[in-house]
């Protein structure tokens, strides 16, 4: 089987509420790449990259992308480096990808993800045992509320949890008090049982006023503390002077980054996804040299529609250190049955079936491949 070609769909799904962090503030989630890669057997793969331009590393180290850079790349770079290659070869994918293109994960993962897609179907078995197997068949939802108003959030979480939702992630970084004044009322309204989390996303101004912040919170029991200020250095200086585990997000994009926040003991744990590190390749390399180091992580995300959903599930099936409950979407195209709040985070899918969501947890789609089927006419109606 040889890539032939590709079709990049730049879509808009609506969301069914504003969702937004302390280092985005502006772009709406939902907008996304589509990528459709082509064989000379017929057969077709899919991927997603759910690119942000606010979305990046500290100090300019990783750049954020947008949909519309991830369909200039892959038709004007990526194909033409990968045209003719046998999308089982991982490898020599990524190795052709990254002679042509420096950077740019986004880009690179949503063709990674279709390359995953093809082979497990010209294979006949799920994304999952190409990456070396099914150590779970879901992963547990965390429930993110985004940067809202403190009532509203109480409101949705309770909604969250009564729909079978265990854990809940509260963004914050923008305002110190109203960060705290979350926590103490979630714990109040939700009570003990209920794991609770906090993201401040690179937020706070000083580490002196993340760990002051953070200290308080945990007053009223943490998880975890996700990220509350740019850089490996920063998240070292808090780690040392906090409880609550520090998780790393916009600063593990690369196994190189791994190495750097276990020699600082900079996070305890890290948030590990298919597109940061620029595919279901790289994010397995990534994964398996924490889990050597001794950090754990969730699968993270931005939010993905069901094929990039699809791709982070089989991946969190696969990892061993990947333990820590994770902010998966509940996969719903519109008129399904699911949840409601708990993982929900659009109106619609470009999907055609929703995932299956028990006890607390979204389940890994069945079937070779990444075991999805698109609507293609979704994708034309909610066109961009």
């Amino acid at each position: 089987m040889e890539i032939t070609g590709c079709e990049v769909f730049l879509v808009a799904v609506p969301p069914r509420r504003e969702h937004t962090w302390a280092s985005k503030m502006e772009t709406p989630i939902g907008h996304h790449a589509i990528v459709r890669l082509d064989t000379d057997e017929g057969a077709s793969g899919w991927g997603e990259a759910p690119a942000i331009a606010t979305w990046g590393g500290a100090h300019g180290r990783h750049y954020g992308e947008t949909p519309e850079t991830v369909k200039h790349l892959v038709e004007a770079y990526l194909l033409p480096a990968v045209r003719g290659l046998d999308p089982a070869e991982i490898a020599v994918v990524h190795a052709r990808m990254d002679k042509v293109v420096k950077g740019n994960p986004y880009a690179k993962a949503a063709v990674d993800i279709a390359c995953h897609d093809l082979a497990g179907k010209a294979q006949g078995v799920p994304v999952s045992t190409l990456l070396g197997g099914r150590l779970r068949g879901g992963i547990e939802v965390t429930h993110s509320l985004g940067i809202m108003e403190v009532d509203r959030c109480v409101d949705e979480a309770g909604q969250a949890v009564a729909e079978g939702a265990r854990v809940i992630k509260c963004k914050t970084g923008l305002d110190p008090e109203r960060d705290v004044e979350l926590v103490r009322r979630l714990r109040e309204s939700l009570g003990d049982e209920i794991r609770i989390r906090v993201d401040g996303n690179e937020g706070y101004r000083t580490v002196t006023e993340a760990i002051a912040v953070t200290r308080r919170q945990e007053e009223f029991g943490l998880l975890l503390c996700e990220q509350p200020v740019a850089g490996a250095e920063g998240l070292a200086r808090v780690a040392e002077r906090i409880d609550a585990p520090v998780m790393a997000d916009e600063s593990a994009w690369t196994v190189h980054d791994i190495l750097e926040l276990h020699e600082l003991r900079a996070a305890e744990c890290f948030s590990c996804y298919v597109t940061k590190p620029g595919g279901l390749y790289r994010a397995r390399q990534q994964a398996d040299l924490a889990a050597a180091l001794g950090l754990t992580c969730d699968i993270g995300g931005s939010i993905e529609l069901g094929v990039g959903n699809a791709a982070n599930l089989h991946l969190g099936a696969a990892l061993g250190n990947a333990i820590l409950p994770s902010v998966c979407p509940v996969t719903k195209p519109a008129g399904a049955d699911g949840p409601e709040v708990a993982g929900i985070y659009y109106l619609d899918d470009v999907v055609t079936e929703p995932f299956r969501f028990e006890d607390g947890k979204v389940l890994v789609p069945e079937g070779p491949g990444l075991g999805i089927e698109v609507d293609v006419e979704k994708l034309r109606r909610y066109a961009v």
